[in-house]
């Protein structure tokens, strides 16, 4: 039996990190490249995400089914990077069944926001790693490094 290509391991740094931009073509070639706060996974093998304001997204994925998400976990610059082919879902049992995947992760975006539901047909998964680890970075430097980082991004800008 082949193992799943999405493991365990895998499917809990998706929910964890909760955003993944998602890269397509359209149909003259341009890429678009937009971020989603709402990939998480779907079952072993495809992961989804909700369709709030993706026109160009959704339209490119019409003329052309594939598709990349890559999703990294900012802080210690690690994260995946996946390929597949992605199939929208407007309504029926595949879109009810998105919206329920994303109520039980705690997604609070009301219904009618959400256009439809993309699910990701994943063939490749790949980690993504950065090259601070080959210059013999640790991620427990790495994360310290990006959190004072954010830090001091955000300083000044807490309610």
């Amino acid at each position: 039996m082949t193992p799943p290509i999405l493991t365990p391991e895998i499917q809990q740094f998706v929910r964890e990190q909760r955003l993944g931009f998602v890269a397509t073509v359209g149909a003259d070639g341009r890429p678009n490249l937009s971020p989603k706060g709402t990939t998480t996974v779907w079952d072993d093998e495809h992961l989804m995400f909700a369709d709030i304001a993706s026109p160009q997204t959704v339209e490119n994925l019409a003329a052309n089914p594939h598709v990349e998400i890559n999703v990294v976990d900012p802080i210690v610059r690690k994260g995946w990077r996946f390929r597949g082919a992605g199939t929208v879902h407007r309504d029926g049992s595949e879109m009810e069944r998105g919206l329920a995947i994303l109520a039980a992760a705690g997604s609070t975006t009301p219904r009618e926001r959400i256009a439809s539901i993309v699910v990701v047909t994943v063939h490749e998964a790949e980690p993504l790693l950065s090259p601070a680890y080959d210059a013999g970075l640790t991620e427990d430097r790495l994360a310290r490094r990006w959190l004072s980082h954010f830090r001091e991004l955000h300083a000044g800008h807490a309610p």
